[in-house]
C-alpha cells in the first residue's frame, strides 16, 4: 500500500538530521581542542582544606610559642582517708543527697553520651558513681555537669561542681588551683595519626600540624617536641579527631588512654607506640582557703579509690574499657603527703 507523505514532514525530519550531525561536529571539535589535564599529585595534607575549623578552634603557627613543660615532681601528694564516717567528712554534700560531679560528654571510653541510650558511660563516669555509692550507698545520686578543658577549674572555682573527673593531669602548677586526690590513672602521652598519613615518629613531624586541645599539658609537649609545627588548638579531643577527618591537622597528640577512644571512633587511624612522657590522672576538688575546706572531701575520695583498688572494681572498669586498647601495669600507687611534715608517702 502508498501511503503518501506530505513536504513538510521530509523536511522536519532532514532538518533534525542536519542539526544532529552539526551537533556532533561540534561535540567532537570540543574534545579535540581541551587537552587532557594530569591530575594533581598531593604530597602533603592541607591543614587549611576542607570545612571551617572546629568551633573556638585556633591555629598557632610553629615556634611562635615557647613551652612551659611541668610535671607532677613536685606536687606534694594527696591527704590520707580517716576514720570518718561520710556524713562527718562532707557534711553540706550528705545533707544535699547527691555529689555534683564535673565530666566531659564526648571523651569515648573515658566519659561520654552513649549515641545508642543517651546515658553517659566510661571509665570516670563509673568512678564518679563509685563515690557516690561510698557516700550515700547509691552509685545514681551523682549530678554530671558537662565543662570543658578550659572550665575545669573555673567550675571549682565558682562552686559549679563539688569535683571534676575528667581526664585532668596532676602537675605542680595545677596544684595551686586545685586539690587532687592520690592518681587514679596512669597514662603515657602518644601520637595518633591516620594510617596514610607517612607519619611514624617525631622526626617526621616538621611542617605538619599537630591537633591539641587547649588548656592541656599536650599543648606545651607539642611546643616542645615539635617546633617547626603549626598547633591546632581545640576546645575538646572530639573536635580533633574532626580536623583530622578533614585533614586540617595530621597528628593528634594527647594521652593513650584519650588517643585510644580516638581510635575506637575511627578504624584509618592508628596510636604510633612511641612514648613522650608520662602522667597521672586525679580528681580534682576546689582549694583549700579561709572560704573553702576541700580536706574531707578529698579524703572521702580517696578512700573510694582505695576501695576500688582493694576489691578489684578498678581492674572490672579498666577491663570494661580500655582491655581491648592499652596495656597496665594495674592502678598507679598511692601517694600520700605526710601531714607530720616527712616526705611523700607512697604505697603499693
Amino acid at each position: 500500500m502508498f501511503i503518501f507523505r506530505s513536504p513538510a514532514i521530509f523536511q522536519a525530519r532532514t532538518t533534525r538530521a542536519i542539526c544532529a550531525s552539526a551537533l556532533c561536529a561540534t561535540l567532537l571539535a570540543s574534545c579535540a581542542d581541551q587537552p587532557v589535564e594530569e591530575t594533581e599529585t598531593l604530597t602533603a595534607l592541607n591543614p587549611e582544606a576542607g570545612p571551617p575549623l572546629p568551633p573556638e578552634a585556633e591555629l598557632e603557627e610553629a615556634g611562635s610559642i615557647a613551652p612551659i613543660l611541668d610535671s607532677d615532681n613536685d606536687w606534694a601528694g594527696s591527704l590520707r582517708p580517716d576514720n570518718l564516717t561520710p556524713e562527718e567528712r562532707i557534711p553540706l554534700i550528705y545533707k544535699r543527697g547527691r555529689i555534683i560531679v564535673g565530666v566531659d560528654q564526648s571523651q569515648n571510653l573515658l566519659s561520654f553520651r552513649d549515641p545508642v541510650t543517651g546515658e553517659l558511660r566510661g571509665f570516670e563516669v563509673e568512678l564518679a558513681r563509685e563515690i557516690a555509692r561510698d557516700i550515700f550507698g547509691d552509685p545514681e545520686r551523682v549530678d554530671f555537669r558537662f565543662v570543658d578543658t578550659n572550665d575545669r577549674f573555673r567550675a571549682l572555682e565558682q562552686g559549679d561542681v563539688d569535683i571534676v573527673i575528667r581526664s585532668v593531669a596532676i602537675t605542680s602548677e595545677r596544684a595551686k588551683r586545685a586539690e587532687f586526690s592520690t592518681p587514679y590513672f596512669r597514662t603515657q602521652t602518644r601520637l595518633l595519626t591516620m594510617d596514610s598519613s607517612g607519619i611514624a615518629g617525631i622526626g617526621d613531624l616538621a611542617g605538619q600540624t599537630i591537633c591539641v586541645t587547649e588548656g592541656s599539658t599536650a599543648l606545651q609537649r607539642a611546643r616542645s617536641i615539635a617546633p617547626q609545627s603549626p598547633i591546632l588548638k581545640t576546645r575538646n579531643w572530639s573536635d580533633c579527631l574532626m580536623a583530622l577527618q578533614q585533614h586540617q591537622a595530621q597528628v593528634i597528640l594527647g594521652d593513650d588512654a584519650i588517643l585510644s577512644g580516638i581510635a575506637a571512633q575511627d578504624p584509618y587511624t592508628h596510636i604510633l607506640p612511641i612514648s613522650l612522657a608520662t602522667e597521672s590522672y586525679g580528681i580534682a576538688a576546689a582549694p583549700s582557703n579561709s572560704g573553702n575546706d576541700s580536706s574531707g572531701l578529698i579524703r572521702q575520695v580517696n578512700s573510694t579509690i582505695e576501695r576500688v583498688r582493694s576489691d578489684s572494681t578498678w581492674w572490672t572498669m579498666f577491663n570494661t574499657w580500655f582491655g581491648p586498647y592499652l596495656a597496665t601495669y594495674g592502678p598507679p600507687p598511692l601517694q600520700y603527703k605526710s601531714e607530720e611534715g616527712e616526705q611523700n608517702v607512697e604505697a603499693q
